[in-house]
């Protein structure tokens, strides 16, 4: 039974900065890691701090028009009010059912691909209902954690950001014995380096900062990038602008996709026939997995397979010969998923408007009225818009980090970020990290690697809660050589894949062509290595180390998503679930037709 009332004990407040566990973020990761914890019956004694207003991470920070994780959007224009953010149509990449916490299943999806509105309801009240908030301080900013090596404990400098928070004082330090960074990858605009930008009169802004009281409507506008996040904008955009100028450095690969809404009826089935949701969350799960080769092996037929789709995708949306020079230049010369992948059937469409215009060669510089180009065309513009990501190859930045003996987290990552499993790092005692170095998937859900790490994460705290209560203390270090040797282990296996091709730049890599985000296998693969704890491959100081050292391996079951029925079992249920749905909710035609199809899947 779950725990959501803290016990009277409990010391946690906003008087209290002496706490248990101290979580830097609350977007999926840092929910995930404090949820663990109370379900586990470890206890509420944490704080979690957010630089934002709101829980949800990106999905609070991101609201651009079209935000979604590579797809399609609405037909319909849906910007220039507050009120029109309040649509359900901005839609992400992974089924709706896929892309949510195990534990805390949603039956009222309302379409298979859920948008950055409903995704952001959604985590708001996964956090109300384990009453997160109380343990949440927002418009909160960490400027440096150090591990204090007399106390066992670290010590976090925090700043506060709201205006009657900062009146109070601007500063203040938080005491914990364990430290989780949930940060993410995707947190930090990375803005680009314009000649003369400052000089430009228009306006200019980052779509992670999007700023929905600026009309787009009659506007000449230029937008630099045609990754995910631009593939997304360009459209919405593009049917209210005056005109519209494309930068591309580099054409993307671009795939269909299908989205469709759910019926009220589906999602009270799934309300109350929960094996049905169950079996059709499995099969996402299943399709996903089988997706893993077509990501990253170049030389799989599935690579092929889906690399022949790409391209019947672009010539059915770009037809025609008076298209083939627009064609050439959307087509990459790179692998398939060398770079992210765009989902999206009204991207193409929208380049073939008369008010839009593509543009293939480097701004030179940006002057008052707009910009110049290599070729030597001027564009003018009222609105800039840079489409250009995140500074995803520096983790955690700008927080520092310092572990013991004055090493610090930049020290560490000199050369490129490592960590054992993407959640141990060197020198960082009682330190574990979600999202980190090589765990992105680039083909599923991130959620599942998140509650895989979670779980470890927790294993860790349990054992340093253990040793406090009982007046002992334990600190955890990943050893030099484990992290070093499943490093390499890592690369090696990396340089084999698609991501690595030398023809492609992209943010999985950094500057010397490492690949420092993305894991190399399948997910099931993820949380089956991240489902126990070798205790002999840390580095354990304190008084209750004895106890650990002997310990040998602790393990857990993980989470299971992938299907674990056979097809007969699954028929048999088909049968006696179909008869209670004609009987209990008297579904015709295609409902019970796809409900049958999801359990046979």
């Amino acid at each position: 039974m779950i725990e959501l009332v803290p016990p009277k004990e409990t010391p946690y407040g906003r008087t209290n900065n002496d706490v248990d566990v101290l979580i830097i973020g609350a977007g999926i990761s840092g929910m995930c890691t404090a949820i663990e914890m109370i379900r586990a019956g470890t206890g509420r004694n944490f704080i979690i701090v957010e630089k934002s207003s709101q829980v949800g991470g990106t999905w609070n920070d991101n609201a651009y028009p079209g935000c979604c994780c590579d797809g399609m959007h609405s037909p319909t224009l849906r910007m220039q009010t507050h009120a029109a953010r309040d649509t359900k149509f901005l839609l992400s990449k992974v089924w709706s059912h896929l892309y949510s916490f195990s534990f805390e299943p949603n039956p009222n999806w309302t379409r298979q691909y859920p948008g950055q509105q409903e995704i952001q309801e959604y985590l708001i009240q996964v956090a109300l209902k384990y009453q997160l908030y109380k343990h949440i301080r927002f418009t909160t900013a960490v400027d440096e954690a150090r591990w204090d090596e007399s106390t066992n404990k670290w010590r976090t400098t925090i700043t506060r950001l709201g205006g009657k928070e900062a009146e109070i004082g601007s500063s203040y330090t938080i005491t914990s014995d364990f430290l989780v960074s949930a940060v993410g990858q995707l947190n930090v605009p990375k803005y680009p380096d314009l000649k003369g930008l400052r000089d430009f009169k228009g306006k200019t802004m980052h779509t992670a900062r999007w700023d929905w009281d600026y009309d787009v409507r009659g506007k000449r506008i230029g937008i630099i990038g045609t990754g995910a996040t631009a593939a997304q904008v360009i459209p919405e955009i593009a049917s209210v602008c005056k005109s519209l100028v494309i930068f591309q450095r580099t054409p993307a690969w671009v795939i269909p996709r299908h989205d469709a809404p759910i019926t009220l009826t589906m999602q009270t089935v799934y309300k109350y026939v929960p094996f049905i949701r169950q079996r059709y969350r499995a099969s996402l799960m299943d399709l996903r997995e089988s997706n893993y080769e077509a990501s990253v092996d170049p030389d799989s037929e599935s690579h092929s397979h889906i690399t022949k789709i790409a391209r019947q995708h672009r010539f059915k949306q770009i037809p025609g010969k008076e298209n083939n020079a627009l064609r050439e230049n959307l087509t990459p010369n790179y692998p398939f998923s060398c770079k992210r992948i765009i989902v999206s059937d009204d991207y193409y469409p929208s380049l073939l408007r008369e008010n839009v215009s593509f543009e293939t060669t480097p701004i030179t510089e940006m002057t008052t009225t707009g910009c110049n180009v290599q070729s030597g065309a001027h564009h003018e513009m009222d609105l800039l818009i840079t489409a250009t990501g995140f500074r995803t190859t520096q983790f955690l930045y700008p927080i520092r980090i310092i572990g013991i003996s004055g090493h610090s987290l930049e020290d560490a990552w000199s050369d490129y970020a490592t960590a054992y499993l993407g959640i141990s790092v060197q020198k960082m005692p009682n330190f574990g990290m979600l999202y980190g170095p090589n765990t992105n998937l680039a083909y599923s859900s991130l959620i599942l690697q998140i509650e895989a790490q979670s779980k470890y994460i927790h294993t860790m705290i349990s054992a340093v809660l253990n040793a406090k209560r009982k007046g002992k203390t334990l600190s955890l270090i990943p050893k030099d050589n484990v992290v070093m040797e499943y490093n390499q282990d890592i690369q090696d296996r990396l340089a084999h894949s698609t991501f690595s091709d030398p023809s492609c730049t992209s943010w999985f890599k950094n500057e010397a062509g490492l690949i420092t985000h993305n894991w190399f296998a399948s997910a099931v693969a993820y949380q089956k290595r991240t489902s126990f704890l070798d205790w002999t491959e840390y580095e354990i100081c304190g008084t209750a180390a004895a106890a650990y050292t002997r310990k040998g391996v602790t393990r857990w079951k993980r989470v299971v998503e992938e299907t674990q029925v056979s097809n007969l079992m699954a028929g048999l249920a088909t049968i006696v679930v179909s008869g209670a749905m004609v009987a209990g909710y008297t579904l015709f035609g295609k409902t019970l037709i796809h409900a049958t199809w999801m359990l046979n899947w």
